[in-house]
């Protein structure tokens, strides 16, 4: 994709042109992006109080006992969104689902060990370790190029 800057002092308004032969994924995700004015918001709840989380503090997403969590380097919250609502708000560049219970953010994974056959161990950066369910293997593959 070819990306042209051009300033004009008459501009009032910034104007965006796409000129393609086909729509295709990457533009309806560009689409999409350029859309959204305003970065998702995440409201994480902690004993009694509300906090916005940063996406980029988030470390992993994760479902137990019919309530969702996020945890980050600050400590863990208890979020009111569902698993599936949260993969759709958040960069799916940054923030990929390992299991039907789990998100991880792919920028705070120390490594992924290949060693055990069938499942891939994800090791994260505040020290703790998951494991990417048979289902979503190929998909994490995908993800990192494999």
């Amino acid at each position: 994709m070819q990306i042209e800057i051009r300033m004009e002092e008459s501009c009032r308004e910034p104007k965006i042109i796409i000129v393609t032969d086909k729509i295709t994924d990457e533009i309806n995700a560009l689409l999409k992006k350029l859309s959204s004015e305003t970065a998702p918001v995440i409201a994480g709840f902690h004993e009694n109080t509300a906090e916005i989380l940063e996406p980029s503090d988030i470390i992993r997403i994760y479902a137990s006992a019919g309530k969702v969590f996020a945890v980050t380097v600050q400590g863990e919250y208890l979020l009111h969104l569902r698993l599936y609502e949260l993969e759709e708000r958040l960069d799916s560049k940054c923030f990929v689902r390992i299991s039907n219970s789990e998100i991880v953010n792919l920028k705070k994974v120390r490594g992924f060990d290949l060693s055990l056959a069938g499942t891939i161990c994800v090791s994260l950066s505040d020290g703790s370790a998951t494991y990417v369910s048979r289902r979503y293997v190929a998909k994490i593959k995908q993800v990192l190029g494999i």
